[in-house]
């Protein structure tokens, strides 16, 4: 008997050895970060990651990121959307100074992508949104939805119906929308016809982050130049508002450029390059190229100093 117990147990030793030699040979992953949180083991993506507009501490919707463990644009659009729940299941994973702006409670009842447009379907507890924020947390979906690779439109519904107006000022919308609904709306006119707009990308400071803030303003056009209108934005001032920035330097002037199927040429003089004049900084980069590829619909912005070729920005709106 006593020699049958100690068989079970070197052999119970061996297959623990055994299996612990198997874990050790095993390849890592690098595309894998394990944590232990609340004694269970959750696994992330380290290097996948998406963009979300979430409430800044200004209260603008601002771009930022989220890790995402999808690659698939469905299961992307719902990670994304949890991460828009305050108090969801995505909270953990928010970058710091930011917040949700979906009341907290909304559930994700369905979602439908066809034809590169999402049809997101949301609890009744979506209506709970406050007054302010409201129009904000309609930008903030939309935007970030349409952010995903694959989804060029959303529309929004509650309950299974779409939703024809905000909850308290009862502005009507029209569904479906992309990022020409706007963002962070600014109005300068002075009447009611030939309105144009625009949106325009600036800098904003988080303690040591920066991250950044579209603003879509509302003109009355005289027959402008829309891309020579967001350079002259960027260059008047470096700063838009108390907390926005640009970096672009004023004495920088859009020589010429060209537009042509998804790919736009900016030929700038020699300001738009940094103190050393050998390269350009990453806020200017960031700042020509989101604008630019948001109200172009373009997909490579190039941009030339004296009609050299100095940087090319690819997809940065996705």
């Amino acid at each position: 008997m006593l020699k049958k117990i100690y068989t079970r147990k070197i052999m119970v030793a061996t297959l623990a050895l055994f299996a612990l030699f198997l874990l050790y040979l095993m390849p890592n992953s690098e595309k894998l970060d394990y944590k232990i949180k609340n004694t269970s083991l959750e696994y992330e993506y380290s290097n996948q990651k998406e963009v979300i507009y979430l409430l800044d501490t200004n209260g603008y919707v601002a771009r930022t990121t989220i890790k995402s463990e999808n690659l698939d644009p469905k299961e992307t659009a719902l990670d994304v959307t949890k991460g828009l729940i305050i108090d969801g299941e995505k909270s953990h994973i928010i970058p710091n100074g930011f917040r949700a702006i979906i009341p907290a409670g909304t559930e994700i009842l369905g979602l439908n992508l066809e034809n590169k447009i999402l049809t997101i379907n949301l609890s009744k507890d979506l209506l709970n949104i406050n007054e302010k924020d409201e129009e904000k947390m309609i930008e903030a979906i939309i935007y970030s939805l349409t952010s995903i690779e694959g989804i060029d439109k959303v529309t929004i519904q509650v309950e299974g119906k779409t939703l024809e107006n905000l909850p308290h000022s009862k502005k009507n919308i029209t569904f479906p929308q992309d990022k020409k609904y706007g963002i962070n709306k600014k109005y300068d006119l002075t009447t009611t016809s030939s309105i144009e707009s625009y949106t325009v990308y600036y800098v904003c400071q988080q303690n040591d982050d920066q991250y950044y803030v579209p603003i879509t303003k509302y003109i009355n056009n005289k027959g402008e130049d829309k891309i020579k209108i967001i350079v002259d934005e960027l260059s008047t001032s470096p700063i838009y508002e108390t907390n926005l920035m640009s970096y672009l330097d004023a004495n920088v002037v859009l020589k010429d450029y060209s537009l042509e199927e998804n790919q736009l040429k900016l030929n700038f003089n020699e300001s738009i390059l940094s103190d050393n004049n050998k390269h350009i900084l990453e806020e200017v980069i960031y700042t020509l190229g989101l604008s630019m590829e948001e109200n172009y619909n373009v997909k490579t912005v190039m941009l030339f100093v004296d009609n050299q070729e100095i940087y090319k920005i690819e997809n940065l709106n996705s």
